[in-house]
């Protein structure tokens, strides 16, 4: 059974911990695109956020969280607002209709944001 949560652990805790994984990082990137529909808003996030700490490039990958975050933005909070922006800019990845989605979808939410979320 796939488990998005047990993938978006290990490598945010990897990357991390700053151990390299190049193996663990193109198997994820390869095989999460077909099961982003059950990533939760926080599991996104947090997949992106250490896919862009540990540099890995892979735009496919990235190209197919964008789009499955765009179908769920309503469900995200502040915090995986900031650190799904951060990824992309971090990785200097061209996402206008996420970045327009991210703007948007975060307005009513602003006084929810701490001041590390508009940081990041």
């Amino acid at each position: 059974e796939y488990k998005p949560q047990s993938f978006a652990n290990t490598v945010w805790a990897l990357a991390t911990a700053g151990i390299a994984a190049p193996e663990l990082f193109e198997a994820v990137a390869t095989a999460a695109p077909s099961h982003l529909e059950a990533f939760t808003p926080q599991e996104l996030a947090n997949t992106a956020w250490a896919f862009a700490i540990a540099r890995f490039d892979a735009p496919e990958f990235f190209a197919a969280v964008a789009d499955s975050a765009l179908e769920i933005l309503d469900e995200f909070n502040p915090h995986a607002f900031a650190i799904t922006a951060w990824a992309y800019a971090t990785m200097g990845l061209k996402a206008p209709r996420l970045f327009e989605g991210i703007a948007l979808a975060a307005v009513p939410l602003l006084d929810e944001f701490a001041a590390q979320n508009f940081s990041n």
